[in-house]
């Protein structure tokens, strides 16, 4: 019988274990054994965005739709790690488009969030890029996105300040040239 084949190393998880030490801790007592491959595997799974086209996601889902007024999908929750001190934000996503001639599957939408959401981000970064994809794929009249998050490395580090909550918008097409558009878009989003 052939031995068994050793582990192969995971960087990260060294990277972790000599973290620990660097930290003054022992990576080696009960409690941090297994630390070094939890957090790896955390990290890998936080940032599987990277590894997903975003318009691939939703591409194979869009259908021919004579459709023409607003579709709204709201209050979808996301996390993501910063991409200054890998710490998390969370909150919830509102997207709506004004279809011209094709629409996307519902499903697709929180999906486009999450790839994105699922990669070392600025929530500018992460709003504007969520409006990008589906216009893209979409070409629609228009596309409007509002991410509504909360920061820990606000809320934990630097200036301490629990419960703020950031919000940035993201609009293209007709939802930034027409004042009313933007105007029902908003307001969908604001009726809870």
């Amino acid at each position: 019988m052939a031995a068994p084949k050793p582990k192969p190393a995971d960087p990260i998880a060294e990277l972790v274990d000599s973290l620990l030490v660097e930290l003054g801790e022992d990576p080696h007592r009960q409690g941090l054994k297994a630390t070094p491959e939890r957090v790896s595997r955390a990290l890998r799974e936080l940032t599987d965005g990277y590894g997903v086209n975003p318009e691939d996601v939703v591409a194979d889902a869009t259908f021919d739709q004579d459709y023409d007024e607003m579709v709204v999908v709201k209050d979808i929750a996301f996390y993501s790690l910063c991409e200054h001190h890998m710490l998390p934000f969370f909150g919830h996503v509102h997207v709506g488009y004004l279809p011209k001639g094709k629409v996307v599957g519902l499903s697709k939408i929180p999906r486009l969030v999450e790839v994105f959401s699922h990669r070392l981000q600025i929530q500018e970064k992460l709003t504007k890029e969520i409006a990008e994809a589906l216009s893209a794929v979409l070409a629609p009249k228009g596309v409007g996105v509002v991410v509504e998050a909360r920061h820990l490395c606000m809320e934990m580090r630097g200036v301490e300040r629990p419960g703020g909550e950031m919000i940035t918008s993201c609009m293209l097409g007709t939802f930034r040239r027409d004042p009313r558009t933007r105007a029902e878009f908003l307001d969908l989003v604001k009726g809870k």
